[in-house]
């Protein structure tokens, strides 16, 4: 069983920085490229940002890029989304979910059933 528990959220003001993690399990974390989705108030799931299986090939949503990195501990079964510069627009619940390829370009990714998500919330 799929296990993805998201954390490190939490309410900053503007220019501010979160990490955010993900503890993996219940699958060959190493074997598959990871990604972060988010959900705002009202709105659907963006995708955010996405890292190939190995950590070598990562790709952003243009609305995040130069401001959030993603990363992956595969010793430790770990995602993380390093987010800097946070804006009032970037409040939502982050995911993260899990691709069924190892790489990004092939495949979808799905969070977990139930998916739990952290709150993010940029305001001053």
């Amino acid at each position: 069983e799929v296990q993805l528990v998201e954390s490190g959220g939490g309410l900053v003001q503007p220019g501010e920085s979160l990490r955010l993690s993900c503890a993996a399990s219940g699958f060959s974390f190493s074997k598959y490229a990871m990604s972060w989705v988010r959900q705002a108030p009202g709105k659907g799931l963006e995708w955010v940002s996405a890292i190939n299986s190995g950590g070598g090939g990562t790709s952003y949503a243009g609305s995040v890029k130069g401001r959030f990195t993603i990363s992956r501990d595969n010793a430790k079964n770990t995602l993380h989304l390093q987010m800097n510069s946070l804006k009032p627009e970037d409040t939502a619940v982050y995911y993260c979910a899990k691709y069924d390829s190892p790489s990004y370009y092939l495949g979808s990714a799905s969070r977990a059933i139930p998916a739990q998500g952290t709150q993010v919330t940029v305001s001053s």
